[in-house]
């Protein structure tokens, strides 16, 4: 049985049409939230996860919107409000990246920069401001930012990535300061996720073998999905956490504790 103590208590995750944001806005619907199931492009997807979420008990809405943008930040806050009236619990999930070698410097641009930052750590800030006034009405308002191994370690798709992803958890930081008491912020870094991005990518035959290479990469052997991510997520966002915030959460099969040792030899 999963616990009841989200109970009426209403999210806006960023970014859950697939992937991590799904299984977040599915374990909400599951303990009793009510969610706002946000997408840029993937519609169809983003109605069968909202769909999921109502047969797991929850209520739900889907909304269109790109967190780049702070009119659609604003939409994504008003839509909450209208439908309920409240926003306790904000997982800012939507993140992009532009796959590039960390060695060759010429495979990125300033605007690829532009656009990674723009989602990654512009859109959260808005996303943020937006809510605020209704996270603090709450009484217990929760922000979950979903960072990165690669925002701590300085590895990942990209050093843009990489660089957005640290920013991330910077703001994670000014933010736990600049808005306690009434609202906590605190961040989850996964490492390596195997989502169904990767099988889109890729084909499955070759994401099952990333999925692998990674697992054997990290010192407890196995690789997380999303579903996995969630789980941490949804510490952060429920009444377990209330003493927590400004904490950045590594949850990576204890990848960093290689990726480190390395760095230093």
């Amino acid at each position: 049985m999963e616990q009841n103590d989200l109970k009426d208590k209403v999210a806006i995750v960023t970014g859950s049409a697939t992937g991590i944001g799904a299984a977040v806005a599915l374990r909400l619907a599951r303990r009793g939230a009510k969610i706002i199931v946000n997408y840029s492009k993937s519609e169809t997807e983003a109605e069968a996860t909202a769909a999921a979420a109502r047969e797991a008990g929850g209520e739900a809405r889907t909304v269109q919107a790109n967190v780049a943008d702070d009119a659609d930040c604003r939409k994504l806050a008003g839509a909450a409000l209208d439908a309920w009236g409240r926003i306790d619990i904000l997982v800012n999930n939507a993140g992009t990246t532009k796959f590039a070698s960390h060695a060759d410097l010429a495979a990125l641009s300033a605007e690829d920069f532009h656009n990674i930052y723009a989602v990654n750590v512009i859109g959260p800030f808005q996303m943020v401001r937006a809510c605020a006034p209704a996270l603090k009405a709450s009484g217990e308002g929760s922000v979950v930012n979903v960072s990165s191994i690669a925002g701590i370690a300085g590895i990942g798709s990209s050093i843009a990535y990489a660089a957005s992803k640290g920013a991330l958890n910077t703001l994670t930081l000014s933010l736990a300061r600049a808005l306690a008491p009434e609202i906590r912020v605190n961040a989850v870094c996964p490492g390596f996720v195997a989502t169904p991005w990767f099988s889109g990518r890729f084909g499955p035959e070759i994401a099952a073998r990333i999925a692998d290479e990674q697992a054997k990469a990290a010192p407890l052997q196995r690789a997380a999905d999303g579903d996995e991510i969630a789980k941490t997520v949804l510490f952060f966002c429920s009444p377990d956490s209330r003493h927590i915030t400004g904490e950045m959460l590594l949850t990576d099969g204890g990848l960093h504790l290689n990726v480190m040792a390395g760095a230093r030899r």
